[in-house]
């Protein structure tokens, strides 16, 4: 927050910074059309007397604009004042330098400081304003450490419109100052000349010294505001050291005193508001009403655009217990602007509120909002909620911190509406009952129609749950016996489930007297239990089905698959068989195998894999394992049996799925082992003790597309090899690639090198020790050591 405080603070620099060149350009537009009233000149004319002014008493062109302007005869309109025919500064040929500010010092001296002034000058808006803004630019080359400002009243005395660097004790006490010789101020106003006090002693003979000759500052210097003949305002400047005022120093001040004329002048002539900024009196009796008023209360004037709309606010007044984001409190935030000090405001709905009471009059009053405090005890949780109302064109806004009752009520409040219960009491004695707003919400009742006495209360359930309540209601009244029962009303949201409990207080006889409960809305537990139970039945049913389906599978894939029980041979080879199903799901997989003795001694050895599970990759597997052995039977090639069962697949439009297989066949007079694969793991060969993956043929999977290639590969097998024809099931673990499964399976096989025939239990231990998530078939072929 105290970022984003920056961050605002740096986006109204660069607005004051713009502000200040419009002003600026204001400033030199009126000067201009003065000089354009007073001559007739045209307005580059007039700007060209103005330069040519600005250069000849060595002056930047902004205080020549404000001599110009403080050098105009008062009028009650300043666009309709004449020229003083004597007045040589208004003259349209170009002054004498003695004339129109010789006492200007030279550039190289005091006046740079008149160049920055006169630019500051143009944001000052009071009396106030000015004051402080000379005693800116004054306590460096001056020393100056008080500026006060005086104007003459009718009666002839003063009155102090601006001051700085004085406390407000002493501003209340010279801030009437009675039309009496011995005044400094007010000598200098009649005799229209300075007056330098520069030593105390020796002056307070002669003049009261405003703050008394034991005050603070010892030197002072009284310069009149000249407008044409006439001063009505002199401006005091005090230093709190000793010396006389340099010669550079009285010029200075006498050019700083130039240049406020116009501004004094138009401070004079403006409208006063109603309230804030209503003179420099007013403001001390509200800023010291607000000293006294206990909370956080502000006081703020609306800062507008020139379209008219609320920008921002400016804090005239505020109490000591107001603090900003960054720890800024009391009289430190007047003239500070809101969004500098709560940046965050903006984006509230307390900004829309304060517009609201500000163009409508109604007061705004928040939403309650709970805020971290320092207390005795420590942190604490405070409730707040803030209100603005409107005071002439300004809001008084105020941070009204709940006490403890308040706190209590907003809690029960918001426990009701969290939790979606209410209160209710019913008085046995006098018949009346009280409900809280939130029963009346869960009960679907209007509360003009009033509360429901209890023993009328199971009229509101459904039919089928009245006799259970009236029974627990008559139970209550009769024995003082509490329930806590649940029951269902219609609404027109629609059946609502309720809980209501309550007990009885009784008498000193016994006898209940008053029933305290509440009402709690279960509509959102109870409809999430009854589609859970839903939920439930559907998933009960559909496990039925899937194990009734996995059931039919298996024994499908039993009868198609008989398992050797022990090892075979065909054609001279040891063959073993390993299948093992999924251990989790209750599908039946599409895994299959197939072992057979060919016409002629030769051996046809097949293991397949189909995508899917369940019944229907059950009666694709018993497709493909028919089929490829009708197929090598009839004499076809490998390959073309890989071609026929892809046509199969593709033609096969109820199930649509694919395939993936090796055929081999094994011609034992050669020990030669043809084989043909689509898509699907290498065959691993195991020769004396070295693992080996045969390099694949080309072949893709089976179904994927209408156009594929096979090829055929050959391997001589020798004495003592082992090869093991697999399922991807083997080698597939969760989170690793078929890659690291591939090289997992060669190192287990070569580590059970000496397994007798038969024996897959330790190469399947070793290569399955999680769950199993996919079938998994082996076939094992060993070629004997010795010739058989």
């Amino acid at each position: 927050m105290a970022a984003l405080a920056k961050v605002v603070a740096r986006q109204r620099a660069e607005l004051d910074r713009l502000q200040d060149q419009a002003a600026a350009a204001a400033v030199l537009e009126r000067a201009k059309g003065a000089l354009m009233a007073l001559t007739g000149c045209a307005a580059e004319a007039a700007y060209e007397e103005l330069l040519a002014r600005s250069k000849t008493a060595d002056r930047t062109l902004m205080e020549e604009c404000w001599i110009t302007l403080g050098a105009l005869e008062s009028r009650p309109d300043p666009a309709d004042a004449e020229p003083a025919a004597e007045d040589p500064a208004l003259a349209p040929a170009r002054p004498d330098p003695t004339e129109t500010g010789a006492d200007v010092p030279n550039r190289d001296g005091g006046s740079g400081v008149l160049a920055v002034f006169g630019r500051a000058l143009v944001r000052v808006g009071t009396s106030r304003d000015l004051a402080r803004c000379l005693l800116e630019h004054l306590a460096g080359p001056v020393g100056a450490a008080a500026v006060v400002i005086y104007r003459r009243l009718p009666s002839g005395g003063l009155e102090l419109t601006g001051h700085a660097g004085v406390d407000d004790a002493f501003a209340d006490l010279w801030r009437h100052v009675p039309p009496v010789s011995g005044v400094a101020a007010r000598h200098a106003l009649e005799t229209r000349e300075e007056l330098w006090l520069e030593d105390l002693a020796e002056d307070s003979k002669r003049y009261v010294p405003i703050g008394g000759p034991s005050g603070p500052w010892r030197t002072r210097a009284w310069l009149p505001v000249l407008q044409g003949d006439a001063a009505d305002a002199v401006i005091g400047v005090l230093r709190d050291r000793e010396g006389p005022f340099p010669p550079d120093v009285r010029e200075l001040l006498r050019g700083v005193t130039r240049l406020c004329a116009s501004r004094l002048r138009a401070f004079a002539t403006r409208p006063v508001p109603a309230v804030a900024g209503a003179g420099d009196g007013a403001e001390a009796v509200v800023r010291a009403l607000f000293d006294a008023l206990p909370g956080a209360t502000l006081l703020l004037t609306p800062l507008r655009s020139p379209s008219g709309e609320v920008e921002d606010y400016r804090i005239d007044a505020a109490t000591a217990q107001t603090v900003d984001v960054v720890g800024h409190g009391g009289r430190e935030l007047v003239g500070r602007r809101v969004l500098e000090c709560w940046p965050a405001v903006a984006r509230e709905p307390l900004w829309h509120g304060w517009l609201d009471a500000l163009s409508g009059g109604e007061p705004f009053e928040g939403e309650p909002f709970a805020r971290q405090e320092l207390g005795p005890g420590g942190q604490e949780l405070s409730t707040y909620s803030v209100r603005a109302a409107r005071l002439g064109e300004g809001l008084v806004v105020t941070w009204l911190r709940h006490e403890s009752s308040d706190r209590q009520e907003q809690r029960l409040a918001d426990i009701q509406r969290l939790g979606r219960l209410g209160w209710a009491t019913w008085n046995l004695v006098t018949q009346e009952a009280v409900w809280s707003y939130q029963v009346y919400e869960l009960c679907g009742r209007d509360p003009a129609d009033g509360p429901v006495r209890l023993a009328e209360l199971p009229g509101l359930a459904l039919p089928e749950d009245e006799p259970a309540l009236a029974r627990v209601v008559r139970e209550l009244l009769g024995e003082g016996k509490p329930f806590d029962v649940p029951f269902r009303i219609r609404t027109a949201a629609g059946v609502r489930h309720l809980r209501v409990v309550a007990e009885a207080v009784p008498d000193a006889e016994g006898t209940p007297v008053q029933v305290h409960g509440f009402v709690q809305d279960l509509t959102a537990q109870r409809s999430a239990e009854l589609a859970l139970v839903e939920s439930e039945r559907a998933i009960l049913a559909q496990h039925g089905i899937l194990q009734a389906e996995r059931t039919l599978a298996g024994r499908l894939q039993h009868a198609l698959l008989p398992l050797p029980r022990r090892p075979v041979r065909l054609a001279g080879l040891r063959v073993d068989v390993a299948y093992l199903p999924a251990q989790s799901g209750i599908h039946v997989g599409g895994d299959w195998f197939s072992a057979i003795e060919l016409p002629g001694g030769d051996a046809l050895f097949v293991i397949g894999d189909v995508a899917g599970h369940g019944i229907d990759a059950v009666a694709t597997m018993a497709q493909l394992r028919f089929t490829a052995k009708g197929m090598i039977l009839t004499g076809s090639a490998l390959t073309d049996a890989l071609l026929g069962l892809n046509t199969l697949l593709l033609h096969s439009r109820d199930t649509r799925r694919t395939a993936t297989m090796v055929l081999a066949r094994y011609k034992p007079a050669e020990r030669r082992l043809l084989w043909a694969q689509a898509g699907h793991p290498p065959p691993l060969l195991l020769r004396r003790g070295e693992p080996r993956f045969l390099d694949r043929p080309h072949g893709v999977l089976l179904g994927a597309t209408g156009t594929p290639v096979f090829e055929e590969a050959e391997c001589r097998l020798e004495p003592g090899d082992r090869l093991l024809l697999y399922t991807d099931g083997l080698v597939e673990r969760p989170g690793e690639g078929i890659q690291e499964g591939l090289e997992r399976l060669a190192a287990a096989a070569a580590a059970g090198r000496g397994d007798p025939a038969g024996a897959l239990g330790s190469l399947l231990a070793s290569m399955l020790e999680s769950e199993r998530r996919d079938d998994v078939c082996v076939l094992d072929l060993r070629v004997p050591a010795q010739p058989a």
